[in-house]
C-alpha cells in the first residue's frame, strides 16, 4: 500500500525520505531519519520500531545491511514487512517479505533504496530509482519527483491518500535546535504528491534566503514603490499590523522585565546595511519588518537598505490583490 524511497545526499549529507500511501498520514509511520547517521522507512504493515531500533543500530556503527538485517532476523512477522534502509556512508539495503502484497519489491543504488508493494508493478520502482539515479535537481525536490515519477508508472494500485518528506541535517532545525530540516506532510488528499511539491514550495519560500549577492538594492525608485506596496498592503505604519508583535508586559501595562544576564543574540538579517536612500527610513523598514513577521517572511529579512527578491515578490502580489 506504500512505496518509498531513502537517500543521501552526497553533496551536502542530508539523509531523507520521502514516501506517498493510499493510508492516512503516512508521514506519521512510515519515515524516520537522524542527521548525521541514517534513514529508514519501515512499511507494508509497518513494523514502528524498525525505525528508532534501526537507527540506534546504525548509530552503533552498523551498515545500512547489517541493520536491517538484524531488525528482520528479530521480527517474527519479517514475511509481512518491506523496509528500506541508507546510512551516513550512502550504503543502502532493503527488504521485501514473501507475503507483502503484489506487486512488491525494492531496488538499491549508490545512497538509496526504493521500494513499495501493492504497486503497479516494477516499472513503479524503477520510476523511482531511475529518477534519483539522473539527479538534477535539489535533494528535498529531487525526492519528490522520484514520488511523481512513480505515481507516473501507476502507483500504488489502490489509490493514493497521503504522502510526507522528511529531511535532517545538522542543526537545519528552525532555529538550530534541532536536526529535522524538514518534515511535510500531507495527511490526506485526493493528489497528495503535487501537493506536498506545494508546500514544499512554501517551505521554501518561508524558511530559505536568498543568498546575499541576489538582494535588491532599495534606491530612491524602490523605496518609493514600497512605500506604495505596503500602503496598498494595509501595512503602512501605525497600521494594523504595527502592535501584532507587542510583548505582554506592555499588554498588561507592567514594566519591563529586567534583561537577562546573557542576552540572545537576535537573527542576523541578511547582507550588510547599506544607506537608506531619501524615499525610504527606520520607520518605513520598521513597517516592512512587521508586515513579513506576519506574512511568515522573517527567515528572509534582509539588512537596512536591501530587500530579499522573494519578499519583493509577494508584497507586489499581496498590494496587486487588495
Amino acid at each position: 500500500m506504500t512505496y518509498s524511497i531513502v537517500a543521501l545526499d552526497a553533496a551536502t549529507g542530508d539523509l531523507g525520505v520521502a514516501t506517498q500511501s493510499k493510508f492516512l498520514a503516512v508521514g506519521a509511520v512510515v519515515p524516520w531519519a537522524r542527521a548525521d547517521i541514517g534513514a529508514i522507512a519501515t512499511q507494508s504493515f509497518a513494523n514502528v520500531t524498525y525505525g528508532p531500533n534501526g537507527l540506534a543500530l546504525l548509530e552503533g556503527g552498523a551498515s545500512a545491511g547489517d541493520a536491517l538485517a538484524r531488525l528482520v532476523a528479530d521480527d517474527p512477522l519479517r514475511e509481512q514487512r518491506q523496509a528500506g534502509i541508507v546510512d551516513r556512508h550512502g550504503s543502502a539495503a532493503t527488504h521485501t517479505g514473501r507475503e507483502c502484497f503484489a506487486w512488491a519489491g525494492g531496488r538499491t543504488g549508490k545512497g538509496y533504496a526504493a521500494q513499495g508493494n501493492i504497486l503497479a508493478g516494477a516499472a513503479v520502482v524503477d520510476g523511482i530509482a531511475e529518477t534519483f539515479e539522473a539527479g538534477g535537481k535539489p535533494f528535498p525536490e529531487l525526492l519528490v519527483a522520484c514520488l511523481a515519477a512513480a505515481e507516473a508508472a501507476g502507483g500504488d494500485r489502490r489509490g493514493r491518500e497521503s504522502a510526507a518528506l522528511l529531511i535532517v541535517r545538522a542543526e537545519g532545525g528552525y532555529g538550530g535546535g534541532n536536526d529535522v530540516w524538514i518534515d511535510l506532510r500531507v495527511d490526506q488528499h485526493e493528489d497528495p504528491v503535487p501537493e506536498l511539491a506545494r508546500v514544499l514550495e512554501m517551505h521554501r519560500l518561508y524558511l530559505d534566503r536568498s543568498p546575499a549577492e541576489e538582494l535588491i538594492p532599495v534606491d530612491d525608485g524602490l523605496g518609493r514603490e514600497l512605500r506604495g506596496l505596503l500602503e496598498r498592503a494595509g501595512a503602512a505604519p501605525g497600521g494594523r499590523f504595527a502592535n501584532v508583535y507587542q510583548p505582554m508586559w506592555q499588554v498588561r501595562g507592567e514594566e519591563a522585565p529586567p534583561a537577562p544576564a546573557s542576552p540572545e543574540e537576535a537573527r542576523p538579517a541578511n547582507g550588510e546595511p547599506r544607506p537608506l536612500p531619501s524615499t525610504w527610513d527606520e520607520t518605513w523598514q520598521g513597517a516592512l519588518q512587521d508586515w513579513m513577521g506576519v506574512e511568515n517572511l522573517e527567515e528572509r529579512l534582509a539588512a537596512p537598505g536591501w530587500i530579499d527578491p522573494r519578499v519583493l515578490e509577494v508584497l507586489r502580489e499581496k498590494a496587486a490583490k487588495r
